[in-house]
């Protein structure tokens, strides 16, 4: 008789901006997702929490889903430059700054079971 393969389940806290496509990348590839919003760290900005039931051999697979489309990464943004009490009226074009975007904090915890009713 097969043994059966160790289940696992992946509770992963992404950014709201990242939530939308990465759930849309673990359904693509046959992995059931539950969201769960939250919120917390600096700035009490919006958290999601996502919870993946699966197998071992399959974490690997998960894991990179995440990293791809909720992983820490370069954000270009555009902030104006203004004189001193010329706010309405730029000088010059916007300049590009690259900020810090995304990052993820997974969590893999062993299952005894997963039943689906």
């Amino acid at each position: 008789m097969k043994e059966k393969e160790q289940q696992k389940l992946i509770m992963a806290v992404l950014n709201g901006e990242d939530y939308e496509d990465t759930i849309h990348d673990l359904t693509q590839n046959g992995f059931f997702v539950t969201v769960l919003n939250s919120s917390g760290g600096f700035f009490r900005k919006k958290n999601v929490t996502i919870m993946i039931g699966t197998d071992e051999s399959k974490c690997a697979e998960v894991l990179e889903i995440l990293k791809v489309n909720a992983g820490v990464r370069e954000k270009t943004t555009y902030q104006n430059v203004t004189a001193p009490g010329c706010e309405q009226m730029s000088l010059v074009p916007p300049i590009p700054i690259k900020k810090p975007a995304g990052g993820i904090t997974v969590f893999i915890m062993d299952l005894c079971s997963i039943e689906k009713f």
